[in-house]
């Protein structure tokens, strides 16, 4: 096996930079920020820690080949001149990621039947059996990304995108992604250490939902690994893996978390809504951070500081139509009024996809950063509030 490997992480747009400082964070090398990703450099332990460490990532991937594929037929070739048995057994199952951009191939379920038939082609004139498809939960899962008719071939390490933690019910409400909320903390100044002893600073997320934001502070703060609560990851049947070398890494993991809650901030959510302070709570209880987090329900004019300074954020809901945008009108500026009015010395923060609704807050803006949720385009607003 080589001594160093180059990698690709994926993320969403406008949150390539803090992904390129988070690699370097884990000893990547040659780190080079892209579109909705970087590449970097380093030894199969770094795409391990990055699968564990990573709070801002979505996938890992492992590049095997580039080539020319302006036809389904050059497609095809390419993808079967890779040796598959290096990476995977016909006892193993597959999937099969298939993207196109600015290319004559437009159809991804087409693209990714080609690549699939290309793979168990090979296997079964080898081998006279061929690996089967799972699409839910394969052992190797393979990305193919089709660029101005260049196809670039990987094996997805992380399996299932790295935002799911593995502590959200699914299908609860319309929360924030876990790797978007750590973005927002991260650029609103949050980061692991700097909330120690005589540093400690408050966190409140005053319409905290299913908690997305008050647990992804609370993982930060005790150095919570996101990806300890995952039970899969994509490298863990991949005939390269070493899984001596990921049990070293949980151990680690492990070891380093801080357990006494006195030596945390403090971390609150509240929420009017006793459904999503609830799910909140119970998400909290799976991702290990119930001790160090304070939900309750609470209407936001109740909302009070926890500390002498510390960080306040909203994400309200947005208003997709015009309706909506009025009904939300006060309560962005409630939030506005409970920031100037009880949270002097903080800083406070609004995310929100809605411009119109932004300007309902009242305040002056310090800085705006723009951040993707999933297709819409947000800011986060930072108001520092003297």
């Amino acid at each position: 096996m080589p001594e160093s490997y180059s990698f690709f992480a994926t993320t969403a747009k406008g949150m390539e930079p803090l992904l390129v400082n988070e690699l370097k964070g884990l000893g990547a090398t040659s780190v080079e920020q892209t579109r909705a990703g970087a590449s970097f450099e380093g030894p199969l332990e770094l795409a391990y820690r990055a699968c564990l460490w990573s709070r801002i990532a979505n996938r890992v991937l492992l590049p095997l080949k580039k080539f020319p594929a302006p036809t389904p037929e050059k497609l095809y070739g390419g993808v079967r001149s890779i040796r598959w048995s290096d990476h995977m057994t016909p006892a193993n199952t597959l999937a099969v990621d298939f993207t196109s951009s600015e290319s004559q191939l437009t159809h991804s379920h087409f693209g990714a039947l080609k690549v699939k038939d290309a793979i168990v082609d090979q296997f079964r004139s080898v081998h006279g059996t061929r690996p089967s498809v799972n699409p839910i939960q394969p052992d190797l899962r393979i990305n193919v990304y089709l660029l101005r008719d260049e196809a670039s071939v990987a094996i997805d390490l992380s399996g299932d995108s790295l935002h799911r933690r593995g502590y959200r019910e699914e299908g609860v409400f319309a929360p924030l992604k876990e790797n978007l909320a750590a973005a927002i903390l991260t650029m609103a100044g949050w980061t692991a250490g700097s909330n120690e002893g005589s540093n400690a600073v408050g966190f409140i997320d005053p319409m905290c939902g299913s908690g997305t934001l008050p647990i992804e502070a609370g993982m930060i703060a005790a150095k919570i690994a996101p990806g300890l609560g995952r039970k899969h990851f994509g490298f863990l049947n991949w005939q390269n893996h070493i899984p001596v070398l990921w049990k070293r890494l949980l151990e680690e993991a492990n070891e380093v978390q801080i357990r006494d809650r006195k030596k945390l901030p403090k971390i609150v959510g509240h929420d009017r809504d006793f459904r999503a302070v609830r799910v909140a709570l119970s998400n909290s209880e799976r991702a290990g951070t119930r001790t160090l987090v304070h939900i309750e329900k609470r209407e936001l004019a109740a909302c009070e500081p926890v500390s002498g300074s510390g960080i306040i954020v909203a994400n309200p809901p947005y208003g997709e139509r015009l309706g909506e945008v009025e009904e939300l009108r006060p309560l962005y500026k409630a939030l506005g009024d409970l920031y100037k009015q009880k949270f002097k010395g903080w800083n406070g923060f609004v995310f929100t996809g809605s411009p119109e609704l932004a300007k309902c807050v009242g305040l002056k803006t310090a800085h705006r950063h723009i951040l993707f949720n999933g297709a819409i385009e947000c800011r986060l607003l930072h108001y520092a509030l003297y």
